[in-house]
């Protein structure tokens, strides 16, 4: 029991913990700043409940990085009804900074007016695309232009490792080279398969150079989107003395049409990875670009860029 100028002699009494000192202290936690924009995560492609679930997973884990974080989808071809059309998102966001701001003002608080952007846009694509970014953008100019636009989220090692994943869920690679057992099924030869035409495919062969590192095998980047692209590279694994192929979508999903990823396998002969999908480096990376348009600094040790 405690007596009313504190604890009873005798009874243990619960100190505060010195915050630890020293390089391996624990980093304090980063929140969103107060007012921050809202992230607003541009999603292409077709919609459907599959792309709807795949993009609330990467909103949750960049919510879970980032306490406090305002998050919402909006899809690039979406129909304003079951899903918002990332045009009507934005100019929703935009009005709703304003209608807290004026609820405030007339609470009597002091307030500053809302200054900057409503949201900060970051598309759902691993690499460019400039057909798909320039919609975004003029997404973005019909909504007022009261938003800032972020790059895609390729290349980074991250995604790399990502690729490695799905490769390894397939049978087609080992998931660890440093571990003393084999994959039967283990390709000998990777094509990096990804949209966006010839820079969609420089870029891809970024990160396809971390890849080959992971695997210790080749890795060649091609275009879904250009015809010949994939039979082309896999002439040249083959002529290079890879035996057993396997397609690696460079891709996160939503931007895939459908039937192209079957199309490339059977005309590269060989199997296929599924696509990125909601890996959980994608939400880190989308929350990275929204960090870095900010101006916030990451965690220490924090996955992300």
């Amino acid at each position: 029991m405690s007596s009313p100028t504190g604890p009873t002699p005798g009874l243990p009494v619960r100190m505060p913990r010195p915050r630890q000192s020293g390089r391996h202290r624990r980093p304090e936690p980063v929140a969103a700043p107060e007012g921050a924009p809202t992230l607003v995560l541009a999603v292409p492609g077709t919609p459907s409940a599959a792309i709807r679930s795949l993009a609330e997973e990467v909103v949750s884990i960049a919510r879970s990085e980032l306490p406090g974080l305002e998050a919402v989808i909006g899809y690039l071809d979406g129909d304003d009804a079951e899903y918002p059309t990332l045009a009507s998102v934005l100019t929703a966001v935009s009005a709703l900074r304003t209608e807290r701001y004026e609820i405030a003002v007339a609470a009597g608080r002091e307030v500053a007016a809302p200054e900057g952007p409503a949201a900060v846009v970051v598309p759902l694509l691993a690499g460019p695309d400039s057909a798909l970014t320039r919609r975004i953008r003029q997404a973005v100019m019909d909504a007022g232009n009261n938003a800032e636009l972020t790059e895609v989220l390729g290349p980074h090692p991250l995604l790399a490792e990502g690729l490695h994943v799905r490769l390894s869920e397939a049978g087609l690679a080992r998931a660890d080279r440093a571990r003393l057992f084999t994959v039967a099924t283990a390709a000998d030869g990777i094509i990096l398969a990804t949209v966006g035409g010839e820079e969609a495919v420089q870029a891809a062969g970024i990160t396809g150079m971390l890849l080959a590192a992971r695997l210790a095998v080749p890795v060649m980047a091609a275009a879904l989107d250009q015809e010949g692209s994939i039979a082309s590279i896999a002439e040249q694994l083959r002529g290079a003395g890879a035996e057993q192929l396997a397609l690696a979508p460079y891709l996160i999903g939503p931007e895939l049409a459908e039937g192209l990823l079957d199309v490339a396998a059977k005309e590269a002969g060989c199997a296929a990875a599924e696509p990125l999908g909601a890996y959980p480096a994608i939400g880190r990376l989308v929350l990275s670009q929204f960090m870095s348009t900010l101006g916030i600094a990451p965690q220490p040790g924090a996955p992300v860029r």
